[in-house]
């Protein structure tokens, strides 16, 4: 069962804030991620190992994940980042491969990432301090049209691309409407431009090759209304939050607040 916005409200002023919220504003981890953790044992409240999600954090309370303190949510923060390829979307990769979080710059908070780019993907990567930003601006509900450049190698058959409007089904998946068009042709290499609203896992490169299409370079130019613009490779701009504001007006959490 998903808690209302109401339900919060009423937890908070009564019992404080649900810890896997409260963690997720802290910038640890998504809700989900963070019922897991507890379900894990990883996580402790005043000293002791939580055994169920349904626990509230008061003024005062102290809270660990694997045995470190974190610190009390601060106000919302968004940034935009140039995400080189060759970095993965996850702050520790099993194989050891160079991640975005280890790229960043010193002196920022921790951050999650808003949805992912894959190893060889790049361009616009959207980061944040609060896992429930993250988790409301990853939801197709939200509506935001992610926006890319993509070069592909192969016949462009740009009826092909038109019938995506209507989405398409590769091996058995199903993916909702994309718009793709053709921007320019050389030789054998063409520049698409390519719009969709949900994103999964490489579902840009699948529904390609689906079209007899192998995809060299793939760049996010826009993630709803946060463009990618001159962002130099490798460097981060935080969002202002007048700016976040005014473009999350019914979403956005309440900390959400202009930089002093």
């Amino acid at each position: 069962m998903t808690d209302t916005p109401e339900d919060d409200t009423a937890e908070s002023a009564e019992r404080g804030e649900r810890i896997a919220k409260w963690l997720a504003r802290a910038g640890v981890a998504s809700r989900r991620d963070v019922e897991k953790m507890v379900a894990e044992g990883r996580v402790k409240l005043n000293g002791k190992k939580l055994d169920h999600p349904a626990s509230f954090v008061g003024a005062g309370d102290i809270v660990q994940v694997d045995n470190k303190v974190v610190d009390q949510p601060s106000r919302t923060r968004l940034f935009k980042y140039h995400k080189p390829a060759g970095l993965m979307t996850t702050h520790k990769d099993p194989e050891g491969r160079p991640t975005v979080f280890d790229k960043l710059p010193p002196g920022l908070p921790r951050l999650i990432s808003i949805g992912r780019l894959d190893l060889n993907s790049e361009g616009l990567l959207l980061l944040t301090n609060d896992g429930t930003l993250a988790r409301l601006l990853e939801r197709p509900e939200t509506g935001w049209l992610r926006r890319y450049r993509v070069r592909v190698n192969g016949y462009v058959d740009e009826d092909a691309l038109k019938g995506l409007a209507e989405g398409v089904t590769v091996d058995g998946e199903r993916y909702g409407p994309i718009d793709a068009g053709l921007d320019s042709r050389k030789g054998d290499n063409s520049w698409l431009s390519v719009g969709l609203r949900e994103g999964r896992n490489r579902e840009i490169r699948k529904v390609m090759a689906h079209l007899n299409l192998t995809t060299s370079r793939l760049i996010r130019i826009a993630y709803g209304p946060f463009q990618l613009g001159l962002l130099p490779r490798g460097v981060v701009e935080e969002i202002p939050g007048k700016i976040l504001k005014d473009q999350l007006p019914k979403a956005a959490p309440p900390k959400v607040a202009p930089k002093a």
